[in-house]
Formats: structure tokens, sequence, C-alpha cells
């Protein structure tokens, strides 16, 4: 018998060998009839593979996200098996699971596709589902493997076999599939039950420019009909709230050619929403004790140097500005802790002055790749919210639970409800990857993980996800639409202290190392607005809109009047314009509406004469007459709830 340790942490025994299908039968049938693999011991598993020893097992559906990785893996498969049985001679290359579904790379030889040929693929994907394939595994020699994708003339398959060794090879087949994979795969093809293949692109092999362009077919499947319905829908919505259609409907932002790839340009309200967000959290940080700083836009190359900065990251900079000094080499900031830290030495500090909490709105930069560039979510030229506080190590953690008040502060007032708190921690298989040593590591790791603890929130851990100087919170929130952005971040950090030989007097009068904390609760206002706006479809809460109002006169008879109307409006802090436009009413409506301003003032004979506004709301219609004194409390108490 074998001991099988549940994630409630309830232990049962079973035979040896048991499968975790066999264990999800025995708690429930309709449990089993979801499973789709396992987690044992921290690896994933086929749900039919035989567990030999004790191990701890947790149960693997559609509702994990390892479960749908592995059914989109799965997936990949049987759509090769779907293009082999279609374009007989079809060579492949990998097909790997990706966030929103999965893609193969393929190479169709002297053959002409296009997304023509979708739903054919999609139909013979249905058709082989239903056949309920089972994905078995099987151990192979390399020898033998080789043999095999020779035989079969599938040079992309010799290639990833040269870098396996012998004895952790292994083949899955699905009816008349074949493949090289490691696994693992849903226990069999019935579990998918709707697909839709969704673009089709060129990947050249592994990478590299100089090998030849394969195929890549992206795709999605579901369990459920309804699932890829509902999905579908999504995307729909997306593209509705994409940023970069919204931002320029709205007039928020633009990018110019000329200026440069991935360089934005703030237009009038754009930069007036974004000022906004900045006033918003600037006067947030002054009650919580920060102080505002300003570092140049450059900095020398040894600053980098002595961060450590330049040694992870100089590849990827902008390349150095040199200067007509021989060998002086400066570079456009790629972040603002270093110089930071050097604000930090501008004087002796005592224990009694810490924790000291430097706050910058830093604009950096970074050599992004060209084709990674997307609108504002990921650019060359960002703004950080950045701040950086220095403490002792007693206050460590508690300075950090007070920000993690102010990013969720931040979160609730733009209406950011739903997200995780990412633990992100030091790859332990990998610490070359970092710089600091074990004993500071393991401080800040505990600092962090203790303080979400205390905070309540909901976390996740992941390994080999912190900075290369110190571990981690990102906090993960989900969209309008369900998707996953990653926004705020909060890290501990013993090791640039260590590097700018920070000090500080302590009670003993002996000299200590303050510990640093780095944080951004928007993360940066470009990604942050980018998210915001899809978020919101461009309906921004009535506080941040660019325009809370605008005047629709219906004739220029009532421009005098409108133009007092909004003067005294303006005059109690609330903005707007007037539409002065020789255009029907109906027109203007219609136009304001498609600017997504929040309320719509109209003005005729009646209103005038009345000293009152019609008033109608942005996607709620009519709310009747008011005074401006009624419609002015009206966007007060919006504005204060």
């Amino acid at each position: 018998m074998i001991n099988i340790t549940l994630p409630d942490g309830s232990s049962r025994q079973y035979e040896k060998g048991t499968t975790a299908h066999q264990i999800a039968l025995s708690i429930s049938e309709g449990l089993a009839r979801n499973v789709l693999a396992a987690e044992v011991n921290g690896e994933i598993w086929d749900s039919s593979r035989p567990i030999e020893a004790d191990a701890s097992v947790k149960l693997l559906t559609w509702n994990d996200q390892v479960g749908k990785a592995t059914f989109w893996h799965s997936s990949a498969h049987i759509m090769a098996e779907a293009l082999e049985a279609l374009y007989p001679g079809t060579k492949f290359g990998i097909g790997p699971a990706i966030e929103t579904g999965f893609y193969y790379d393929v190479d169709f030889g002297d053959r002409e596709f296009s997304s023509d040929d979708f739903k054919a693929i999609e139909a013979k994907i249905i058709e082989l589902a239903k056949q309920k394939e089972v994905f078995e595994r099987k151990a192979v020699a390399k020898a033998d493997a080789i043999a095999y994708f020779k035989e079969k003339g599938d040079e992309y398959k010799l290639d990833l076999l040269e870098g396996l060794e012998d004895g952790k090879i292994t083949f899955y087949t699905q009816g008349e599939f074949t493949d090289l994979c490691r696994g693992p795969h849903i226990p069999n093809t019935g579990f998918v039950k709707a697909v839709k293949l969704m673009n089709v692109a060129g990947a050249y092999w592994r990478g590299d420019e100089t090998r030849k362009q394969l195929t890549r077919i992206y795709g999605v499947t579901f369990p459920k009909a309804s699932e890829l319905t509902e999905y579908l829908h999504m995307i729909e919505e997306a593209k509705k709230r994409d940023h970069r259609k919204l931002g320029k409907e709205l007039e928020l932002f633009a990018f110019s050619e000329k200026v440069g790839m991935g360089l934005p340009l703030w237009l009038p309200k754009g930069a007036a929403l974004r000022e906004r967000l900045v006033q918003f959290l600037t006067k947030a940080q002054s009650k919580a004790g920060y102080e505002q700083v300003v570092t140049p836009h450059i900095g020398h190359k040894n600053l980098y140097i002595t961060s450590g900065h330049y040694e992870k990251y100089g590849k990827d900079a902008f390349q150095p500005i040199k200067t007509p000094q021989e060998g002086e080499e400066f570079f456009l900031k790629p972040m603002n802790c270093p110089h930071h830290c050097e604000i930090y030495k501008v004087k002796p500090r005592s224990y009694k002055d810490l924790p000291l909490r430097f706050a910058e709105f830093g604009t950096v930069y970074r050599y992004e790749q060209s084709g990674e560039l997307h609108g504002l979510t990921r650019v060359r030229g960002f703004t950080q919210d950045d701040a950086h506080l220095f403490c002792r190590p007693d206050q460590v953690k508690e300075e950090f639970k007070k920000v993690i008040d102010l990013v969720l502060y931040v979160f609730k007032s733009l209406g950011f409800d739903n997200y995780t708190a990412q633990v992100s921690l030091r790859d332990p298989e990998n610490k070359t990857k970092y710089i600091g040593s074990d004993e500071n590591w393991h401080l800040a790791e505990t600092a962090i993980i203790e303080a979400a603890a205390e905070k309540g929130l909901p976390t996740v851990v992941e390994y080999g996800e912190a900075a290369f100087y110190g571990p981690k919170l990102d906090f993960m929130v989900k969209d309008a639409l369900g998707r996953k952005w990653q926004l705020g971040t909060i890290q501990v950090d013993y090791n640039l202290p260590e590097r700018f030989e920070l000090e500080y007097t302590g009670s003993d009068n002996q000299k200590h190392r303050p510990v640093m904390i780095h944080r951004a609760p928007f993360g940066s206002l470009e990604r942050f607005i980018a998210v915001l706006i899809e978020h919101c479809a461009g309906n921004f809460p009535l506080w941040l809109s660019p325009e809370q109002f605008i005047i629709l006169p219906i004739s220029e008879k009532y421009e005098e009047y409108a133009k007092k109307v909004s003067d005294e409006l303006n005059n109690s802090d609330i903005r707007g314009l007037i539409d002065f436009r020789d255009e029907k009413i109906g027109r203007k409506i219609r136009d304001a509406e498609v600017k997504k301003i929040p309320y719509m003032l109209i003005i005729g004979e009646k209103e005038m004469a009345e000293g009152k506004v019609s008033v109608r709301k942005h996607g709620e219609g009519d709310l009747g007459e008011m005074t401006l004194q009624e419609f002015s409390e009206l966007l007060i108490k919006e504005i204060t709830v």
C-alpha cells in the first residue's frame, strides 16, 4: 500500500500502482469524469500514470490553470493529427499550450495555407475528438526515436532530439498520430467538445531568422460548446475595448514614427487624465509620509554598474550616450532606484530618520524589441509611480504592510476588485540569476510571505519570478473581461543598500545597513492607463474623466447662456466644454455618447428662461431638468462615492 496526501492535508491509502483517475473515482464519479491530469509531488502527470510510492497528489480539472494548459497542449496534438490526415507529408515543430489556447508550428512544404483552410481542420478535429482516442505514453530509447523520425522524414523532431538525454524521451500516441512529447495529456480526445482556430502567422524554426519559416497555427478549445461561444463574445468585446482604438477615438494619446516606436505622445485629454492620476497618488503618498524627489533622465554608466543593472540588462538598454569627454558614457535611465540610493547618501542618516520614503514619477527608457511593442502596455519610454523606502530591518514588515494598504486603496478607488497577490520568489535551482547572499534572500522572502498573510491577501507563490536583487509581491488584477494583468508591485531589497554602501547610525552608535523597499502601485502610468481604459471601456470614473460634462445648445441663440452655465460649473471645479457646432441636437447627443462624456446638458429656450439645464447621462439617458445647483450636487455626490 502507498500513502496519498491530498491538498486538504488528508491522507488515504491505496494499492501501489494506483492512478490519479482511480484516486478521483474513489472520491466521486463526478470528479473522476472531470480530472484532466494530476500534480504528483510537484510534477504534472497523466491521470492514467501509475503512482508507485507515497506521494502528494492534486487532481487537476478545467478549473485549474495547469489543467487548462494540459487540455490545450493535448488539443495541439489533436490538431496535428488532423493536419497529418488532411495534408499528408506535413512536418511538425513544437505545439505548446499558451495563455489563451495553443499553437503548433508546421511545415506544409510547397503547399499554400491560409485561414480559408480553418473550417476543414476544425471539422476534422471534432471528428477525431468524438472517437475518444486515448493518449498513450511510451518511453523510447534515443536511437529508436531517431530512427522513427528519420523514417518519417521530420527533421524538426530530429533537431529536438539532439538536445534530449537517452532515458528521458517519451512518445505520445493518439489514434494514428505519434509525437515526441514529455506530456502530460488529458485521458482521451473526447474531452474536447469545441474548437476555434484563431490565427495563422509565420515563425522561424527555433526563433532563428537564418532557418526556415514555418506556419504557426493558433487555436483554442473548450470542454463545452457554450464556453467557446462565451469566449468568442469576450474576444469581440475586447476588440471594442482595445485601448489603442479607444485612445484614438477619445483623443488620449498617439504614436509617431518620426518620434520613434514605443514612445507615446500624450494629447491634452490624455495628459489631463494622467495628471489627475498623479495628483491622486501624490495626495495619498503625502498622507502616508512620502517625500517627492526628482532625478535626471540619464545617469552615468558607473551608476548602473554599481547597482548591477548594467550587467543584467545592459544589452537590452538603449545604447550608451557618449560625451566629448574621452571614455565618458551615460545611459538613458532604465530605472529610478540607483538614483534614489544616491539621494539617500547625500547626508549621514540616523536610526531616528528611518523610515525614509522617496517618491518620484520617474520616466525610464528600455529598448524593447519592436515585435514586442503593443500600444501603451509595452513601450520604450514609460513613467513609473516609483518610490523607495529605506528602513531598519525591524521596520520592514510594518512598512511592507503599509504599502499593501496603499496599493489596495488605489485598486478600490479605480474599480479593480478582483485581484490575487503573487509572491514572486527566487528560483532555488538557478541562483546565478540573482545577486546577494542566501541569508538576505531568506530574510526578504520571509518578510513578504508574513506581511501578505497578516493582511489576509489571497496569494499564490511563483518561484523564479523574483527581481534579480530581491523577491516581490506582484498584484495580478482581473479586468471586467476576466483577463489577468500584472499591475502593482512591492519588492524587498537587502542587496542594493550593500552595493551602494548605504548606512545609518544605530542606537548603539554603530553603522548599520538599511533595507530598501521598492514599490509602484500603478506599475507604470502607461500600462495602468491602458488596462484602465479596457477595464472600464473608456467610461472613466467621474473624478478621473477628462471632461465631466458637455453643453449642447439647440441653436446659436443659446450660446451666451451656455457660456454662463459653463463658467459657473467650472468655478465649482467641474470640468466640461460646449459643443458650438451647427449640428442638429440628435447628432450632438450621438457624438457625445461616442466620446463617452459622462453628462450632457441640453439647453434650449425653456431651459434658458427657467435658468435650468436638461440633463442626460451617458449610457442611461434623460435625467430631467435641474438647476445648476442640483446638477453640481449630483456630480459632487458621485465623485465623493
